[in-house]
């Protein structure tokens, strides 16, 4: 046998120091992940400071001027009613459409959040948002399609960047009271919808008619907007950068209690929205007098303030599920309660729980997404996912309402729809947080 020579021990020698060399960098890498694991992540996300403040009021303001601005709809299905546009259902499609989009443009928002162009995003939604709120200034009531183009796709697009975005972030500043903070960027949607029903009704009572009205609203929206971009802020370190290896979406699906909290969102997001769309047209057609209708809307996202914010400060200690649980059986019950209700004081009553019970139940739905996050990297992603799908509900709910009403307004079938969704969206939230509690080993979770 001969002996190798010195070329040969030489090359042997190289590949050996290139082995060693890539095995050091593998235990260093894992390393570093182990050393993540047991507390360097556990930094990153803190729990107040200045840039975390700024971010919080930069995502109220978002809040307000798009989702806000959302929950106001119900002003223009009463108005677009009025003016003969279209059918009660087709109307609905306007208002249920930029909805979906608001929360289903989230799986590509929030990827755009993660991948660290936070600021491009919402800039980007920002601009086509306000864009399209005055392009709705210049369409004309009776003329549907443009209706449809500028509120219901445009402003949906425009939102849709936004949304998600303006929530998910919040997770790199918070981690022990991410869900008080989520709670009171969530305030922002329901100051909007006391600021903008009440700015539109009048408006569109003066002289100023259609046009201005809308006008007049897409400058404040514009203000708010402004201000939103220049106060959030990402943390570099929360990002996966854009060329870091993207989590796998095949993996949540895997995740059980992940799955059954999206599809029991669809169910609930399908009758949950029904007061803000039909309160007011409900309120006119029971006799009660115009004025005091006009304010139904912001009565109803006014007492949503208290149930964004205050169920939020018993998380830890009840458990973030089982307290969406009970806000989800809450809306069902007060969607059914609809059958013995036909007068001012009991109108005004369902009008103020129900608004306490749908803000509670969609802030901590907000949140329960987030938690279910095995990577502050991730949350992004998983709550753009889990919202995309789950706003189908949001989509078909509020027409299928519509149709259900039909031109002589036959409102029992509607209170039998929204009231089952919401009721099967819970049973299966339910099932969520039984997996989840099982997977964990605790009951309050």
């Amino acid at each position: 046998m001969q002996n190798p020579s010195i070329q040969e021990e030489y090359e042997l020698s190289n590949i050996s120091l290139a082995m060693r060399a890539k095995e050091n960098e593998k235990n260093t890498s894992e390393q570093n992940i182990i050393n993540a694991e047991n507390g360097e992540m556990k930094d990153m996300a803190m729990d107040g400071g200045f840039d975390a403040w700024c971010t919080v009021v930069g995502g109220w303001l978002a809040m307000t001027a798009t989702f806000g601005y959302q929950n106001a709809y119900g002003v223009y299905q009463d108005f677009y009613g009025l003016s003969h546009s279209a059918s009660t259902s087709a109307i609905s499609w306007i208002g249920s459409t930029q909805l979906f989009l608001l929360t289903s443009m989230g799986l590509f928002a929030g990827k755009l959040l993660d991948l660290g162009y936070f600021r491009q995003t919402i800039f980007a939604g920002s601009l086509l948002y306000v864009f399209s709120l005055f392009m709705l200034s210049l369409a004309h009531p009776d003329q549907y399609y443009q209706l449809f183009l500028s509120q219901g796709i445009g402003m949906g697009l425009g939102s849709g960047l936004i949304y998600i975005p303006c929530l998910a972030v919040q997770s790199h500043h918070w981690r022990t009271r991410r869900a008080l903070a989520l709670g009171i960027v969530f305030t922002g949607s329901s100051v909007g919808g006391i600021a903008f029903p009440i700015m539109l009704n009048y408006l569109l009572s003066t002289k100023l008619g259609f046009p201005w009205s809308v006008r007049v609203s897409a400058f404040v929206a514009l203000v708010m907007l402004v201000l939103a971009n220049i106060l959030m802020r990402p943390r570099k370190e929360m990002l996966q950068g854009r060329y870091a290896p993207k989590p796998s979406i095949k993996s949540f699906f895997s995740d059980s209690p992940y799955v059954l909290l999206i599809v029991g969102a669809f169910f609930c997001l399908a009758g949950v929205f029904y007061p803000y769309f039909y309160v007011q047209v409900y309120a006119r057609l029971h006799g009660v007098d115009d004025t005091v209708s006009f304010y139904m809307l912001a009565i109803l996202n006014g007492s949503s303030i208290p149930g964004r914010v205050i169920p939020n400060l018993f998380v830890h200690k009840l458990g973030l599920f089982n307290m969406l649980l009970f806000s989800g059986i809450a809306c069902a019950v007060l969607i059914f309660a609809l059958f013995g209700i036909n007068a001012l004081p009991g109108i005004t009553v369902f009008t103020i729980l129900s608004g306490f019970f749908t803000g509670w139940f969609l802030s901590l739905l907000a949140a329960a997404t987030a938690s279910l996050a095995r990577d502050p990297s991730e949350i992004g992603l998983r709550m753009g996912l889990a919202f995309a799908l789950a706003a189908l509900g949001s989509l078909v709910g509020t027409p299928i309402d519509g149709a259900l009403l039909g031109e002589r307004f036959i409102w029992w079938k509607t209170f039998i729809f929204s009231g089952t969704m919401i009721a099967t969206g819970t049973i299966l939230l339910t099932i969520s947080r039984y997996t989840l509690a099982k997977h964990k080993g605790k009951s309050i979770v």
